[in-house]
Parts: C-alpha cells; sequence; structure tokens
C-alpha cells in the first residue's frame, strides 16, 4: 500500500481539496476485464459501480477496444467545424432510440454539459429564466447545474442567473408524503407542483429538469406514472419537461430503454452520458428540433462529438442490443435487489433498499427511524472493498450505498457480489 499512499499523497498536493477519493487509503486502478478490475498492488475486484454507472458494457470489451484503436489510428478529433460521420451517424441512432419524433441532437463531452446545454435550449425556447427542478436532485458542477441541484452537499454557491424551484420528487423515505401509497403520493407531489407554480413563479416557467431515477441522490424511486401526473400540469402551462437520463438511460433500469417510460410520457428533451461511451468522454441533449434550433447565437462544439468519443459509442450501442443487456438488466437486477432485501431484513440499520434494475441502493439510519447514519454506509463501503467488491455512496446525507454493475454481469457475479455484501454488512458495528 505503500505505493499508494505516495500517489494520494501527490494527489492532494495539485488537486483541489474538493474533489474527493473514496477510502481511508485511496485506491488506484490500472487494469479491468469485464465486470473485474485490479489495482496497482494486484487485488482484484468484483466492480459493482462502474466508473459511477459509466462502464456500462464492460471493462476492456473488444468490439469497443477495438473501434478506439482503429479510429484513433485515423484522425482523433477534427471539431465540429467539419463533417464528420461517426457524429452523424450516432446522432441519427440516438434521435430514433430517443422517442421523441423529429428529434436532433446535440453532442457534448459530459453530462454537466449536456444539462447546461438543455437549459440554454429549454431557456432560450421560452423567453425564461425560470426553472423546476427536484429536492434531493443532482445535475452536474458547473455555475448552471449546480444552481437546479437539490442537494446542499453539492451546492457550493447560492448565486445563478436562474430562478429555481424545488418541488417534492420520489425520495418517499424522508417526505412528508411517506406513509401514503403511491397513488395518493403521486396527487401529494401534483398538488405541491401546482402550488408552487402558483405561488411561488411568475407563470412562464421554461421547464421542468428531473431524473428519473435520482443518482447521487442514492435512488430514490417514485412511483410508476409519477413523472407522467407532472407532465400533464407542465403541459396546462407550456412547460418543458427535461429528463436528465445520464445515469437512468440505455437500459440501466431493466424495464425501459430510458427512465422516463416508466411514466408514461414523453419528455422535450432527453440528456445523456456516463454509459453512452463506456467510459470514453461524452454526453449529448436530444430533443425537439424546435426547442433546440432556439438557440439563435452562432456556436461550436471543438471536444463534443469528436470521432474518437462517437465510434466508442456505437461500438457500445451495438454491444447493448446484440447481447440484450438490457434484458439482462431486469433479470440480474431482479436477483441482486432480492439479496440486498434479505441482507437489509438481517439489520436494522438498513432502513430501506430501493432503485430499478441494476441501479440498487440501500439507506443507513439509526435503528428504529429515519435519522442517517453515514458511519455505518462508511463501514459498509470500507468492508466491501476490503472483502473484494467496489461500490459506489451517495445519498443527501452520504448516508446510502449504490450498487451499479455493467449491465453484462452474470448470475454468478451477483452472487459472488452479494455474498461479500453480507459479509461485509456484519461487520459495521452500530
Amino acid at each position: 500500500m505503500s505505493g499508494d499512499r505516495s500517489l494520494a499523497e501527490r494527489h492532494r498536493a495539485v488537486v483541489p481539496s474538493w474533489l474527493a477519493t473514496y477510502y481511508q487509503e485511496p485506491l488506484e486502478l490500472i487494469s479491468g476485464d469485464g465486470r473485474t478490475v485490479w489495482d496497482a498492488d494486484g487485488n482484484r475486484y468484483l466492480d459493482f459501480f462502474g466508473g459511477i454507472l459509466t462502464t456500462i458494457v464492460g471493462h476492456s470489451v473488444p468490439e469497443v477496444v477495438e473501434a478506439l484503436q482503429a479510429q484513433a489510428a485515423k484522425l482523433l478529433h477534427t471539431s465540429t467545424l467539419y463533417l464528420s460521420r461517426p457524429m452523424v451517424e450516432l446522432a441519427e441512432r440516438l434521435a430514433a432510440m430517443s422517442g421523441i419524433p423529429d428529434a436532433k441532437v446535440f453532442l457534448t463531452t459530459s453530462g454537466t454539459e449536456a444539462n447546461e446545454a438543455a437549459l440554454l435550449a429549454a431557456t432560450s425556447y421560452r423567453r425564461s429564466n425560470q426553472v423546476l427542478a427536484l429536492r434531493n436532485s443532482y445535475h452536474g458542477r458547473s455555475f448552471g447545474t449546480v444552481a437546479i441541484t437539490g442537494n446542499r452537499s453539492w451546492s457550493p454557491t447560492s448565486l445563478s442567473g436562474l430562478q429555481v424551484t424545488f418541488v417534492h420528487g420520489g425520495y418517499r423515505l424522508r417526505s412528508p408524503f411517506r406513509d401514503l401509497d403511491d397513488e395518493a403520493y403521486t396527487k401529494a407531489c401534483v398538488q405541491d407542483l401546482r402550488d408552487l407554480l402558483d405561488m411561488c413563479t411568475s407563470g412562464d416557467v421554461a421547464c421542468m429538469i428531473a431524473e428519473p431515477v435520482q443518482g447521487v441522490g442514492g435512488f430514490a424511486t417514485p412511483p410508476d406514472g409519477f413523472f407522467g401526473a407532472f407532465a400533464e400540469v407542465l403541459r396546462e402551462h407550456g412547460i418543458l419537461f427535461v429528463s436528465d437520463e445520464v445515469q437512468t438511460g440505455f437500459g440501466r433500469t431493466g424495464e425501459h430503454l430510458w427512465g422516463y417510460e416508466a411514466h408514461g410520457f414523453t419528455p422535450d428533451l432527453l440528456t445523456l452520458a456516463k454509459g453512452i461511451g463506456n467510459g470514453v468522454s461524452l454526453g449529448a441533449v436530444v430533443g425537439r428540433a424546435d426547442v433546440l434550433d432556439s438557440v439563435t447565437a452562432n456556436s461550436i462544439s471543438t471536444f463534443g462529438g469528436n470521432p474518437l468519443s462517437c465510434v466508442a459509442s456505437l461500438a457500445t450501442l451495438d454491444v447493448l442490443r446484440r447481447d440484450d443487456l438490457q434484458g439482462n438488466a431486469l433479470k440480474r437486477g431482479a436477483q441482486l435487489a432480492e439479496g440486498l432485501r434479505a441482507i437489509a431484513a438481517e439489520h436494522e440499520w438498513i432502513a430501506e433498499v430501493r432503485g430499478r434494475g441494476l441501479m440498487l441502493a440501500i439507506e443507513a439510519c439509526e435503528p428504529g427511524g429515519i435519522q442517517p447514519c453515514p458511519d455505518a454506509a462508511v463501514q459498509l463501503l470500507e468492508a466491501t472493498r476490503a472483502n473484494g467488491l467496489l461500490v459506489g455512496k451517495g445519498g443527501l446525507y452520504g448516508n446510502v450505498i449504490r450498487v451499479t454493475p455493467p449491465l453484462s454481469v452474470t448470475e454468478a457475479e451477483v452472487v459472488e457480489a452479494l455474498d461479500i455484501l453480507r459479509v461485509a454488512a456484519s461487520e459495521v458495528r452500530r
């Protein structure tokens, strides 16, 4: 571990203090294959976090590697000032997959940038700087996306050019409506939305942006149809709906290709990133042509849609479709959820298991209530690593463990991960 400490010291010396790393002894990963990674000391881990839900088809997938190698040998970069066949082909495919009629696509380098572009398009189209976002949300680390993030841990400033109103979302465990059934919960949140539109805005709101399943917020998952009910209210006012699919997209929720499909409506804009390139830096906004075309100033993207990222994405999408990884996410997600619920039943400090498909979480609280217990989550994070499994952490209070393997995960690997989680949970000391 001396090498890790040396690199950690160098990291701390040159990187801002707010750029966090996991674990008391930070981990340097140097290679991966499928769902397995190795650190600098040769230790093997099952990767059930996938670079924050990004290596969606797995590490070192031959089709993706070969596509990158072939493109790198020809041309690394051009910019949007020139025609790019990989960019056009990827945009065509994303538009067709999106479910949005006659969609157009703007490619970016990250989910943060995709959400910024969606905000630019929506506010330009509606000629308004008013935005609705959800409590407990996370949409990025830039100046604009911090403003629409409803999670204090990820909001370093209140300064913004946007007027943001936060509404109730899918985080039921801490909602005043948590004791209601699904239908009543949805009705209560819809009424809250109507009230806020009447009381807290001037009426001409540009858009609502929402994650179908909240990512950094700890995989808070609303009832089916929840956002469809919201969309009906928004349509009454001409307000656009932006579905942030950075984490839910490309079949991770199992039942659907996109998270919004569980809610019975079609959004005006989708924002994508993470799994879109299986680890290569890429994001996208897909949306109604009239909305995206409403940005009247000139614009380019130096790196968005570069040929290297686009060929990696095209290869990733091919693998997702060929191997029916959405279907695998549904089956392996059910297996993983059942195992997590069994583990939760053994420990009073696990307040809830939630999520969809291969996007699952457990929330740690003080036994008998919902007082957050981030210490238990930290202990579990350390114990899983010590036993050979990498998972994520999140939640409003840093008390949620996120379990999100690549969609190619096997039945045997889920069994192995659950065995490790069961042992690790037993090592948490309350």
